[in-house]
């Protein structure tokens, strides 16, 4: 094959080609190194010194031709390939829109971001810590010693001999005295999801979350306590409430108390949910037991500290009237729909 039949076939091809992927096979076949105008080349060893130049140019004059034809229906084709795709995903801007709902949070986390910012506002700093706890944090340094009788009422979920499942989060407290030591003020709340062993029920949940706080510094009283818990109930509950202390018992702290607010829904008057009594129980607390400061590391005898811990579900539950601690853990849309997000 000479090269203008070369040059005409190719051109042809080239035109005749109706897609990209064509139009490659002809640009293989005719310009690869196995391709027409290769074997052509090989007709150079049989020519004089005389004949090469000339045929040498004729041979990349027909290359630049088929070169630049082929280019041009590249672009070509591959504009009606553009055009033919939009054509096929085009989108109807008159259709109406389609509407995104909005992704809601679960009521458990509106809670604690609420009482993390009631707390913020107060001068708190928000501490989080570990699920997977060392037995030293979260019970000896909580003066709760291997022989203590407490022990068997967490039913905890050991993982190995030193390594548990958190039963409370005090272990933060714990680990927050130690870092802190001996530097004051300390003052912080520690939310976070707890686990002990128990059987589920509309009540009881083996895994649940608390925020507990502590406060360590010179001359801290009951009455700052009281203070604080008081202010706290009316955030959560209405302006109108008033706590109580009862006399408690908490290996943390001493003395201990458990506190109780007035019924938010029956004005302390009386009613099915408080059972008649006028009052709830929302939370525990006390001044922090000086051994378990002795164990942080302050020798300072004259340091005194409260701490307190609030179970999320419970005061979640007293809030939106929620009867079932399941339904936090459950997913169902339905439930989780009924709540908005805190700003």
């Amino acid at each position: 094959m000479d090269l203008k039949e070369i040059m005409n076939q190719g051109v042809q091809a080239i035109k005749d080609a109706d897609n990209l992927e064509r139009l490659e096979e002809v640009r293989i076949s005719f310009l690869s190194k196995k391709g027409h105008l290769s074997l052509a080349m090989r007709q150079m060893k049989d020519l004089s010194n005389e004949e090469k130049p000339a045929f040498g140019k004729a041979v990349n004059e027909t290359k630049e031709a088929i070169e630049s034809v082929l280019k041009d229906r590249f672009q070509e084709l591959k504009d009606i390939a553009l055009n033919e795709s939009m054509k096929k995903n085009a989108i109807d801007i008159t259709l109406p829109g389609t509407s995104l709902k909005p992704g809601l949070q679960n009521p458990l986390i509106l809670m604690v971001r609420e009482m993390e910012a009631f707390f913020q506002e107060m001068g708190y700093k928000v501490v989080e810590g570990d699920e997977l706890e060392l037995d030293l944090y979260n019970f000896e340094k909580a003066n709760i010693p291997k022989d203590h009788p407490a022990r068997e009422m967490q039913d905890t979920f050991f993982i190995d001999e030193h390594n548990l499942l958190r039963t409370h989060t005090t272990a933060i407290q714990t680990r927050t005295l130690e870092e802190y030591a001996p530097q004051i003020p300390i003052k912080v709340v520690c939310p976070g999801k707890v686990y002990r062993r128990d059987d589920d029920d509309a009540t009881h949940s083996h895994q649940f979350m608390q925020l507990e706080g502590l406060v360590v510094g010179h001359n801290i009283t009951l009455a700052d306590l009281k203070g604080t818990l008081s202010l706290f109930a009316k955030r959560m509950f209405g302006e109108d409430r008033v706590i109580r202390f009862r006399p408690s018992y908490f290996q943390f702290t001493e003395p201990s108390v458990e506190i109780d607010v007035t019924c938010h829904i029956c004005n302390g008057k009386g009613c099915n949910v408080c059972k008649q009594t006028g009052w709830i129980e929302i939370l525990g607390g006390g001044m922090v037991h000086p051994k378990v400061l002795q164990d942080a590391g302050y020798d300072d005898e004259t340091l005194t500290g409260f701490a307190f811990g609030v179970g999320i579900e419970r005061i979640a539950m007293l809030k939106y009237g929620i009867e079932d601690i399941r339904m936090f853990y459950t997913n169902d849309m339905r439930f989780i729909d009924q709540f908005k997000r805190f700003d």
